[in-house]
Formats: C-alpha cells, structure tokens, sequence
C-alpha cells in the first residue's frame, strides 16, 4: 500500500437571503449568503470531502448529516478540525491542499490569505499547504448567472 493518497472534493451550494457569506472560514461581506444545513461554506466542505475521500472514509454527508439537527447551523471549520481529528488517528497528515472557489461575485482576493489561515490552523499545518484561487465561469451556468458558489479541492496525504 502506498504512503501517499490523492482526494478530490466537489460541492455547490445556493446563495440565499438572510444568511451571512462563509468561505474558508471566514465572513465575506455580501447580500446573500449559502443555503445549508450547517454554515454551508462551500470551499470548506469540497475540502472535507477530498480529505474523507484521500482516507477512504466516505463523504461529508455520511459523518455529519444534514438530517441531525446537531450540524444545523454548524461552523464548518469546527467540522474540518473533526475529520483532522479522523485523520490524525488513522495515521495520515496534509502534505498539501490545493483549494478553487468558482463565483462570479464577491471578489475573494481580499480575504484569501484569511481564508488560507483559517482552514491551516484547523489543520494544524502551514500556510504555505493551503493553496487558494477564485475564478469565474464568464458568466455560463448557475455560478455564471450568480446563484451559487462552487468549490473544488485537491488533497495529498502522507501515511505518518
């Protein structure tokens, strides 16, 4: 068996009114925010996935539902340090991440080096593992037409 594993992460969520705007871990100014069961940071939850998914232990919704009225409202973040937690005890850690957000709107250069902070210290790791970038899709499809957000993550773990 390999000491190294890949994990790829997905996920999509809907803007919303009357919610604030979490990425990374972090509160975008914006007048919408994500639709979710928990804080529905999108960029958070692509990342759980492709480290749930490196570990072969499944996916975000099969360890923290959205049918349990405990994840409602959930931090995310708070989420992430579970499956490091995970992570650690089954003998793997981040060599490095590479996140993607696609959005037309707000602009995420701002915060980016917060968001990479936020999501390193839930990690326990550097800042210099987690690689962030935004782009658009130029305006085709949902995230085009500003309904939503998505996000992408590619993981490396290292057996410790």
């Amino acid at each position: 068996m390999s000491g190294l594993r890949i994990g790829l992460g997905y996920d999509v969520h809907a803007f919303v009114d009357g919610r604030a705007l979490v990425l990374g871990g972090v509160r975008v100014p914006h007048p919408r925010g994500l639709l979710g069961h928990s804080d529905a940071d999108v960029l958070v939850h692509a990342l759980m996935d492709a480290l749930l998914g490196a570990m072969r232990q499944g996916d975000i919704g099969s360890h923290f539902p959205d049918t349990e009225p405990e994840y409602a409202g959930a931090s995310s973040i708070s989420l992430l340090e579970q499956v490091r937690e995970l992570m650690e005890s089954e003998g793997w850690r981040l060599v490095d991440a590479d996140l993607v957000l696609v959005l037309e709107a707000p602009r995420i250069a701002p915060y980016r080096d917060a968001m990479r902070l936020t999501i390193a210290e839930a990690l326990r790791v550097g800042i210099e593992q987690v690689g962030l970038k935004a782009t658009t899709t130029e305006g085709l499809g949902s995230t085009g037409r500003g309904e939503g957000v998505a996000a992408q993550a590619v993981v490396l773990l290292e057996r410790v």
